[in-house]
């Protein structure tokens, strides 16, 4: 049995169904990013099986300093346990090149080194916060998962993202409203290679947007050109004579020559959209 009740008969099944399969992987590391789907994986996670399920957190260029900084403070707060692996993704094969697998190269990599970490900490079984509702995008990393044989508990148990929500507030996740997010890779287009800079403009640009109440954002690196994509009702206050001359002075203070406004509003893999499936 669950140790607290939920809302809803339908969230208490979906913890117990959750907690009894991390009860039944055994000792476990789970993929955290600081999302909230790997952030409830890992909750749970911990609440069925304790020390035993371990969280790992991948320090890259790909990650901004705030999104891993937030993944210590949760992991503090909540007596996860946490390793923290460093590496160059960049360093990757092909990765750089920014092929539309890009992200193919990027998990087959995180996986294989979580897989060499399980072999040294005696764990059984590696684990991810995919969901039931991640189907349909342009997931070349779920590839990866499924070479390395990555457990989906979310998936599995058929749990979407407004249960993951619901779930993680009860539970008292304070990332349980936070907005998608995705590597910073994924703010440059297939094909554009990917450095240091961009990644470092890119970071630069959405923690200032964010910094002005933007909370779902992103800016897409068009080279000299920041493509930047907020949520459309938001559109009218990025565009406001108030809002719009801060924005435009701080993309050209970190090298953007141009910045635009996408009037179609922030969407998830906006880039995906120039993929022919």
């Amino acid at each position: 049995m669950a140790p607290l009740q939920l809302s809803t008969p339908e969230l208490q099944a979906s913890l117990e169904l959750l907690l009894d399969n991390f009860r039944r992987l055994g000792r476990v590391l789970v993929a955290f990013s600081g999302g909230i789907d790997s952030t409830l994986a890992l909750k749970v996670g911990t609440m069925a099986i304790g020390e035993d399920c371990i969280g790992v957190t991948a320090h890259s260029e790909t990650l901004s300093d705030s999104e891993f900084d937030l993944t210590v403070r949760i992991a503090r707060q909540h007596g996860f346990a946490q390793h923290v692996i460093e590496y160059s993704e960049l360093e990757i094969e092909h990765y750089a090149e920014n092929p539309i697998n890009r992200c193919y190269f990027c998990k087959h990599e995180l996986y294989t080194r979580l897989q060499d970490l399980a072999k040294e900490l005696d764990v059984r079984a590696i684990v991810d916060g995919t969901n039931a509702d991640d189907v349909g995008d342009f997931r070349p990393g779920m590839q990866a998962a499924e070479e390395l044989k990555v457990v989906h508990v979310l998936k599995d148990a058929r749990v979407g993202k407004e249960q993951i929500r619901t779930m993680a507030r009860e539970l008292g996740l304070e990332n349980w409203d936070k907005p998608a997010g995705a590597c910073l890779s994924s703010r440059v287009p297939y094909g554009s290679l990917i450095d240091k800079r961009k990644l470092s403009q890119i970071a630069d640009g959405e923690d200032f947007l964010r910094g002005l109440g933007f909370a779902q954002c992103r800016v897409r690196h068009h080279d000299a050109i920041a493509r930047l994509e907020v949520e459309s009702s938001e559109i009218p206050r990025l565009t406001s004579p108030e809002i719009r001359p801060q924005v435009e002075d701080f993309m050209r203070s970190i090298g953007f020559s141009f910045v635009t406004v996408d009037l179609t509003g922030y969407r998830t893999g906006s880039l995906n959209e120039l993929v022919s499936n």
